[in-house]
């Protein structure tokens, strides 16, 4: 079945079968494999993609549901949030084996977009849905200030 969708500013067709995950057409089909297969079943956050400006998880989403959303993957972030939380990633070394990173990242510019100065607690509970094997959550948390920082100077 062939589906039309907006991802990272442009329109795509696919043609895939009803109730495939969005993260497969995203990986597959697309070729943006920036987002990640962490568990499927929305858990880990390593699949999270923006739907109209708010994260989600890819592997939970069927096409058909996302059709006429405005889809933005890793690979399509961008604006002063974006370049703030990617220039502070990049400044405090958060990165250890970097899997689950791009599902951090997009949940971070989603929560700096609706909230510039949040504390550690409005951090700790944004993010909860972000797993991180490596556990740099102490990095991540630092990050997401930091960017904050860059974001109010």
């Amino acid at each position: 079945m062939s589906q039309q969708l907006k991802i990272n500013g442009k329109t795509v067709t696919v043609d895939v079968d009803p109730g495939t995950p969005l993260l497969w057409v995203v990986r597959d089909e697309l070729k943006l494999t920036g987002t990640k297969f962490g568990c499927g079943i929305a858990a880990c956050g390593a699949c999270t993609v923006h739907v109209d400006g708010a994260p989600q998880r890819s592997c939970q989403m069927y096409v058909e549901d996302v059709a006429g959303a405005e889809i933005t993957t890793i690979e399509g972030i961008n604006g002063p949030v974006a370049e703030a939380v990617q220039s502070a990633w990049a400044e405090l070394d958060v990165v250890q084996c970097g899997y689950c990173q791009s599902g951090q990242i997009m949940s971070a510019v989603g929560l700096l977009s609706g909230e510039s100065r949040p504390d550690d607690e409005a951090i700790t509970a944004y993010m909860q849905g972000n797993a991180c094997r490596c556990a740099t959550y102490h990095r991540i948390r630092a990050a997401i200030h930091r960017a904050s920082d860059i974001l109010e100077a």
